[in-house]
């Protein structure tokens, strides 16, 4: 497949692991993994190489797999990193592709990196919070949880985020579909039935704590935050996925970014769910990552 994965070294005295996958005469798009997640996320993607003629860049965000910590970073953090990592492996365009947790990121880069970015895709992303929102409607207990420790922050969200990096640092095929329990939506549970998929998802997810649990930690504090930037002023394509099965990031906040930032056109299913919406449509992602770049 022609992985590559190396540490960067960025100016703030900290290293991004960095990672690439396909042919580099292709587009590039530089992928923003979900929460929790890492560079491993590539091998879910690689699909996508079947469907056109890419080159996918992405990295750890801080705190994730062997990238250092960053504190107190917010979503638009990312985009110096971003061009770190670019820079290394010699690009220069590129489209964002964003899931999840990485949706904003992937938003903070078409609103603050163009031209260098061409558009992003965001893939069942979630809303700002400082916005006219219920963002937690429709979201399964799992996450409501999460999101209520994380608002109130101090040594029990701590011990919450110390004791999800336990366990999901130690999943494997026989408890995978156990740890996310509700979160997975039927439509979910049958994208990962496929044992290729469920290894790669496996693989993303827990190389994620190989060192620590902060990133993951760091992420849900970034969504409690403002992302430092206004979606509404983006001016770049954007295209926007999403699922109405969707158990983590319900399908209010795709309907939410669709109707907000100017530029969004939208593929959504009613059948999907947050991350059938992409692996089981990987021909619709690679005519998005087109579209956004033609």
């Amino acid at each position: 497949m022609n992985y590559r994965e190396e540490l960067v070294d960025v100016p703030d005295g900290r290293v991004v692991e960095v990672g690439a996958l396909g042919d580099p005469e292709g587009r590039t798009v530089f992928l923003h993994h979900g929460s929790p997640g890492s560079v491993r996320t590539l091998t879910s993607f690689a699909p996508l190489l079947e469907q056109g003629n890419f080159y996918i860049v992405t990295m750890s965000r801080p705190g994730y797999g062997r990238s250092s910590r960053l504190e107190g970073r917010e979503i638009a953090s990312v985009v110096a990193d971003v061009a770190r990592a670019l820079d290394a492996f010699g690009r220069t365009s590129y489209v964002a592709l964003g899931w999840s947790g990485g949706g904003p990121h992937a938003l903070a880069c078409a609103a603050l990196d163009a031209p260098r970015c061409r558009g992003a895709v965001s893939l069942a992303g979630v809303v700002p919070i400082d916005v006219d929102f219920d963002w937690s409607e429709g979201m399964a207990p799992e996450n409501l949880e999460e999101f209520a420790l994380a608002k109130e922050g101090g040594p029990a969200y701590e011990a919450a985020m110390e004791a999800a990096g336990a366990f999901m640092g130690g999943m494997n095929r026989e408890n995978a579909f156990d740890l996310f329990g509700d979160l997975l939506s039927e439509p979910d549970k049958e994208a990962l039935a496929d044992e290729a998929a469920l290894d790669s998802f496996i693989d993303a997810t827990t190389h994620a704590f190989v060192e620590s649990w902060r990133g993951f930690y760091d992420d849900d504090l970034t969504f409690y935050k403002p992302w430092g930037f206004d979606p509404a002023l983006i001016s770049v394509p954007v295209e926007i996925f999403y699922g109405d099965q969707d158990h983590m990031v319900p399908p209010t906040h795709g309907a939410w970014l669709a109707s907000h930032i100017p530029t969004a056109r939208v593929f959504h299913d009613e059948r999907e769910g947050h991350l059938s919406i992409w692996m089981r449509h990987f021909d619709k992602v690679a005519k998005a990552l087109r579209g956004v770049d033609s």
